[in-house]
């Protein structure tokens, strides 16, 4: 179970004065200007959740940090949603520094959306105030606080017709869909693929772009979530808890797996000769020596393009996005310890942050 501790919240954030993190326009001569005579206040300390415990007995503390600084190429982000990837705190990354070296403290929460509060050195494409959405790097603190960082080239501009708590879902699951179909799989129309876990967060997405690259979807899901998942595009979904898939699927080109485990492993005799198999779930069991799972597996990465492309399929209707809870930043530990309310059944968890008091729905 994951706990949340909080600390003294009778702090004085205090004030920091950014006059480099100011709207700007450009002239006709290529001189940039503020818009604002002054320079924009920002608070120098925020509320965050940190990770404090061990992978055996997961720990979130709500407390009083920094406000992060963003570095050469990077934006500040004030963030009104975060979305919850519940194995995050047993990743690598959350208690591991990119050099080996052991990490403490960790901010989850990797996908986000928010407004841009500040620019680092080098920005272009940005200014304050900025609605934006997207994803940053696994081994920065995250967006489970008032404020995170993350590179320019990581997000990109919100989807207009998406609350934040919306666009917050999309970008980690809606990128790896993205990534594994296209990247990796290399999906062409006319393709029969299996998507395992269809009405997860991942799931989700990877049938409705499988859909609409004009694939032919097969989709595992269980018997209260089956019509959802026709309804995103599946053409045949079957009940996992009743009916054994590769008893019901031959011949197909691609396997797109979010389950892993023995269900992967079964999923290698229903691939067609010369199939593909993408997978998000790393095999670590000791006897895991098998080339080909390693090959199947990868990590979603942060791309601009990417993330716009998505944007414009989910502000035309054609790409649909599921908020399965709204959870407000003071119970994040529930969210992540799975204990929260869910109001669909399938899709994502979001956290949303006390932002003007507007819950983060702005």
């Amino acid at each position: 179970m994951v706990r949340l501790r909080r600390t003294d919240r009778r702090h004085n954030k205090g004030f920091h004065i950014d006059s480099g993190a100011l709207p700007h326009v450009t002239s006709g001569c290529g001189i940039v200007r503020s818009l604002h005579p002054l320079p924009v206040e920002r608070p120098i300390r925020m509320r965050a959740a940190l990770f404090t415990g061990s992978q055996q007995e997961p720990l979130l503390e709500e407390t009083d940090v920094p406000v992060p600084t963003p570095g050469n190429g990077e934006i500040l982000i004030q963030v009104y949603a975060a979305g919850v990837t519940h194995t995050e705190l047993l990743w690598y990354p959350t208690t591991h520094t990119r050099e080996g070296g052991s990490r403490l403290h960790a901010i989850p929460g990797h996908e986000f959306s928010g407004v841009v509060t500040g620019l680092g050195a080098g920005i272009t494409g940005f200014s304050v105030g900025d609605a934006i959405f997207g994803m940053n790097d696994w081994f920065l603190d995250g967006g489970t606080a008032e404020y995170c960082v993350a590179a320019a080239s990581s997000i990109a501009p919100k989807p207009a017709h998406l609350t934040h708590a919306e666009a917050a879902a999309v970008p980690i699951d809606a990128l790896t869909a993205w990534q594994g179909l296209v990247d990796r799989a290399k999906l062409q129309t006319g393709e029969r693929v299996l998507v395992h876990g269809a009405a997860g967060a991942v799931g989700v997405f990877v049938v409705q772009l499988a859909r609409l690259r004009g694939a032919k979807v097969i989709a595992t899901a269980s018997g209260g979530n089956m019509e959802f998942v026709a309804q995103l595009g599946a053409q045949r979904v079957i009940d996992y808890r009743t009916e054994a898939f590769e008893d019901e699927v031959q011949d197909v080109d691609v396997v797109f797996d979010t389950i892993g485990g023995e269900t992967l492993q079964r999923s290698w005799k229903v691939l067609k000769s010369g199939g593909r198999m993408v997978t998000i779930v790393e095999d670590t069991s000791p006897s895991s020596d098998d080339p080909r799972a390693k090959d199947a597996f990868f990590i979603v990465e942060p791309k601009q393009e990417q993330l716009i492309g998505i944007g414009k399929l989910l502000d035309e209707g054609r790409l649909l996005v599921f908020v399965d809870a709204e959870v407000p930043f003071a119970n994040a530990s529930a969210a992540y310890a799975r204990q929260v309310k869910r109001n669909l059944g399938h899709g994502k968890v979001v956290i949303v942050m006390p932002v003007n008091g507007s819950g983060g729905q702005g």
